[in-house]
């Protein structure tokens, strides 16, 4: 029996939520209290190309549905016009299956147009003719068929129908690759389906690659399966629905940032209308994930204002928020930002910094943990009997070095984050954001692997105030895997420990003093002139005390009992813990004590620190440094402070001088003993000047009476030195640019001649104009930083093998044209090799005699005074009365036959004898 028609149909009114097909939408209402009710409705009289669809791996024996032409297209004819739109839809009859046919009206151009229709007219569906019943409707349609057929619309055009048929990517195989390949990009999509209120099921256009992608740095209350059914937690049906109703099939911008442990995709979906997961985070339905905040790429703090604004106003899911109450410090000062100087570090994750006050705050960096060890380490370490995390936890040394080469010394500034009170025994602790020259120092150390971020609860507040850049620096270094992250086993520092322990510093002792100047790395400074010392050449640790100085004991704490400090003993500790505390620095170790302490001198920045604490007149000077080399500095800054009367010597008094007959000599014999009583005493030197020759090559003439010279005993060793170096250097060669040259270091330079020799940098004028000094030859050049290499271990300790001397008793003349006459004559007559015998120093520098290795020993500064090319420099030494009374007669016998600089006869007396070459000095 025909079914009857139907007199009037009832018409509605909804929001299209999706296009199935070409032929089949879903229709929701309004919203109300929560998600709206929902409708599926076919469109009457037409049919669709069926779309392509993926086989259920839940049932077995699911095939995929091949595409038909045009399918596509259709699909989104719809998509385009409908979704999101509102609709009027009338339902004509229901099958037996459930499936409801009907009509949909959409507005267009201010009149209702049946969406039917539309397709029809496009040539994009077809009209199902059989098995319905004519009307006027189905006439309509068929004659909008006919005309898109004999305009060759759509489906019904005579290009190749394959044309039309897209290709779907199910499942991309390698997933890890695709982000990496795409990350940071916007691809193009549209969103498929709506898993949770973050999570999305889109299709990538125009590869029509299907992808399953989770919001970066946000997570929404999601749906549990609890046997069969699906448990949602609270607000996943509301963060569901708000997540859909503005974007299900719409078309989005997919910003690729990352990929989970469980291979989803973590990517920024943004709309025309903003980014969906701030919307979210605003309206409470979300919350900010740390594990993936890190990766994400842009406007990571307006994630977390939107966060924190739902938690202030206690939406949804911050229902039962209650922020952690705040501690509060008691530090001295009541700013939150502050700047100051760092004087220490504190293992890997504590500063501490000297105020402009001179108020001294340890501060911890916000969020950040240091290197740990590992379980099985941990296990074993139980065993041991004393551990030493700074060397025995990895990466931890790695850390600490790479704080303190960028900040002890260094003016820093510091926010504090938060502050934990004092708990448990523990003291109050003050968390803070460090950062030097606008770079973040806690960033910094993730970056490189030497930290971690440190994982906070989902209500802790307490967290650094750039807690977002940690996370992405810590992803990048896993990325990397740096440091901490990396699968590689790491490498202990084993590290000897000879402090107290008089056995073993005997046996480093002889290895020290053989070794002269070695680097040392100051790691504790318990008084004034008494250190904690770590050297890295021979990897061992020792207490370390300032030769030839008596120093004030600072306050210290014996078997729980608080010792007071000696007066000016905490300033003492002070300065020398402000001048190398952490810091590098020369040694030269000269013995030991009983207790296995090693006693010498401590260089930093080329002064001996033991001179520098005498002439601030922090310490005094003890007898038995008059047999060191350094016994005339010594005594000479502590002269100037009691002068001064510094510190110590604020109630000194001078007593009476004595008078002297003997004049006060300027330079002083080396290796020779000198009486010497302070405050008055007399002072008696040796009158007999000492010959002692040793053979020298002169290497480099700067002038007639100043030159560079090696040591012929040395010879070999200098070859063996140089091959080594072209040969270490050949076989890792130095890439350009990779070392940037300070003034002061030592570096490898390369010669004109192509070879790398050591070098000293004596000054930076730019990249391309280094001045260098050859340390073991004398000779300086200018090279470009290109041209300069770091020194491969072992080059910095060796001695330089050059060394500088002036002739004694030698005026040079002033004159330009003179002086260089003097300088090519003394050239020539050193170039083979020399006798040299040390005569006197002035002011650091060494002036000695040279003379020919022959048989009659022919003093070369005599000959100069022969030819008439310098001049007699007088001295009041009585040692050398003997060598001036020859030199003085050579240079009467070439002024009476006025050889050179004597033509014009004697000018010495002359006020503006200038002219003719010679100057007073």
């Amino acid at each position: 029996m025909a079914q009857q028609p139907v007199q009037t149909l009832q018409t509605h009114r909804g929001i299209v939520k999706q296009i199935f097909s070409g032929d089949c939408l879903i229709i929701r209402g309004q919203p109300r209290g929560g998600p709206p009710p929902e409708r599926t409705l076919a469109l009457s009289y037409i049919n669709a190309p069926k779309l392509a669809r993926r086989a259920n791996p839940n049932f077995e024996g699911s095939t995929e549905t091949k595409e038909e032409p045009y399918a596509w297209e259709a699909r989104e004819f719809l998509r385009k016009m409908l979704v999101g739109k509102e609709v009027t839809f009338s339902p004509e009859h229901k099958t037996s299956g459930g499936r409801e046919y009907g009509s949909v009206w959409t507005n267009k151009g201010g009149e209702k147009v049946n969406i039917a229709d539309l397709l029809v007219s496009e040539g994009l569906v077809e009209v199902r003719q059989t098995n319905v019943r004519p009307s006027e409707d189905l006439s309509r349609l068929i004659q909008l068929e006919n005309d898109a057929k004999a305009q060759n619309k759509g489906k019904w055009s005579k290009t190749a129908p394959q044309n039309a048929v897209r290709k779907v990517t199910w499942n991309i195989e390698n997933l890890r690759q695709f982000v990496e390949k795409n990350h940071g990009k916007q691809l193009d999509a549209v969103v498929e389906h709506v898993r949770d209120g973050c999570t999305l099921r889109v299709i990538i256009l125009p590869s029509f690659q299907i992808v399953t992608a989770a919001m970066t740095g946000i997570k929404c209350p999601t749906f549990k399966r609890e046997g069969d059914q699906e448990v949602p937690e609270p607000f996943a049906e509301q963060s569901k629905f708000f997540t859909e109703s503005r974007l299900l099939q719409r078309d989005v911008k997919l910003q690729i940032e990352g990929i989970s442990s469980q291979n989803i995709v973590l990517a920024t979906v943004i709309h025309p209308a903003g980014n969906i997961a701030e919307l979210l985070l605003k309206e409470g339905f979300g919350w900010c994930v740390d594990w993936s905040m890190g990766m994400v790429l842009k406007d990571k703090d307006k994630l977390r204002a939107a966060e924190k604004l739902a938690k202030e106003n206690k939406l949804r899911h911050w229902k039962d928020y209650e922020p952690s109450p705040a501690a509060v410090a008691t530090l001295s000062f009541t700013t939150k930002n502050f700047s100051g100087k760092v004087m220490e570090i504190v293992n890997a994750d504590a500063l501490v910094v000297k105020t402009d006050k001179n108020v001294f705050h340890k501060i911890h960096f916000s969020s950040l943990r240091p290197p740990r060890k590992s379980e099985e380490s941990v296990e074993s370490g139980a065993r041991q009997e004393k551990t030493r995390p700074l060397y025995d936890i990895p990466y931890m040394f790695e850390a600490r070095e790479f704080l303190r080469k960028k900040l002890v010394g260094k003016r820093v500034t510091v926010a504090v984050d938060y502050v934990k009170p004092a708990q448990d025994h523990f003291p109050e602790r003050i968390y803070c954001t460090v950062t030097r020259e606008g770079i973040n120092i806690g960033e910094a150390l993730i970056s490189k692997g030497l930290a971690r971020c440190l994982r906070h609860g989902r209500n802790d507040d307490q967290r650094s105030s750039h807690y977002d850049d940690l996370l992405t620096a810590e992803n990048r270094a896993e990325k990397n895997k740096k440091g901490v992250h990396s699968k590689k086993e790491s490498t202990l520092h084993r590290v000897a420990d000879v402090s107290g322990d008089p056995a073993k510093a005997k046996q480093f002792l002889p290895f020290l003093q053989r070794a002269g100047r070695t680097t040392g790395l100051v790691e504790f400074v318990a008084s004034g002139s008494r250190m904690r010392m770590y050297l890295p050449k021979d990897t061992c640790l020792m207490t370390f005390i300032l030769a030839g100085i008596s120093c004030p004991r600072a306050a210290s704490t014996s078997d729980k009992q608080k010792i007071p400090s000696e007066p000016y003993g905490q300033e003492a500790l002070m300065y020398t813990k402000e001048q190398i505390m952490q810091r590098e620095v020369d040694v030269e170790v000269e013995t030991c004590d009983k207790g296995g302490n090693f006693i010498g001198w401590l260089f930093h920045g080329g002064k001996n620190l033991a001179v520098s604490l005498v002439e601030e007149g922090y310490c005094k000077v003890l007898p038995q440094a008059e047999r060191s080399s350094y016994a005339r500095q010594l005594f000479a800054a502590e002269e100037s402070a009691k002068i001064s009367r510094k510190r110590i010597w604020e109630d000194y008094v001078e007593p009476k001088d004595e008078e002297d007959d003997e004049e006060k000599d300027e330079g002083e014999p080396e290796n020779q003993e000198s009486k010497r009583i302070i405050n008055g005493g007399t002072k008696s030197t040796p009158v007999e000047r000492k010959v002692d020759y040793k053979k020298v090559v002169i290497t480099e003439v700067v002038s007639c009476n100043h030159f560079w010279a090696q040591n012929v005993e040395q010879g070999p060793a200098l070859d063996t030195l140089m091959q080594q170096l072209q040969s270490d250097l050949q076989a890792t060669p130095p890439l350009p640019g990779s070392y940037n040259p300070h003034k002061g270091q030592l570096c490898a330079a390369q010669f004109s001649d192509g070879q790398w020799y050591r070098a000293h940098v004596e000054k930076v004028v730019s990249s391309k104009e280094i001045h260098v000094l050859y340390i073991d030859f004398g000779n300086r050049e200018i090279v470009p930083s290109s041209r300069t290499a770091t020194l491969p271990p072992g080059y910095n300790s060796q001695p330089p093998q050059a060394k500088e001397y002036h002739l004694a008793c030698i005026q040079p003349p002033s004159d330009d044209e003179w002086a260089q006459e003097a300088k090519s004559y003394f050239t020539k007559e050193v170039l083979k090799e020399v006798l040299l015998n040390f005569e006197y120093r002035v002011q650091g520098q060494e002036y000695v005699t040279v003379v020919h290795c022959t048989d009659e020993k022919e003093d070369i500064g005599e000959q100069l005074l022969k030819e008439g090319l310098v001049s007699v420099q007088k001295r009041k030494d009585k040692r050398l009365q003997s060598l001036l009374t020859s030199y003085i007669g050579t240079e009467e016998k070439a002024r009476k036959s006025h050889l050179n600089l004597w033509q014009y006869g004697d000018f010495t007396g002359d006020e503006d004898s200038k002219e003719f070459g010679y100057q007073k000095y």
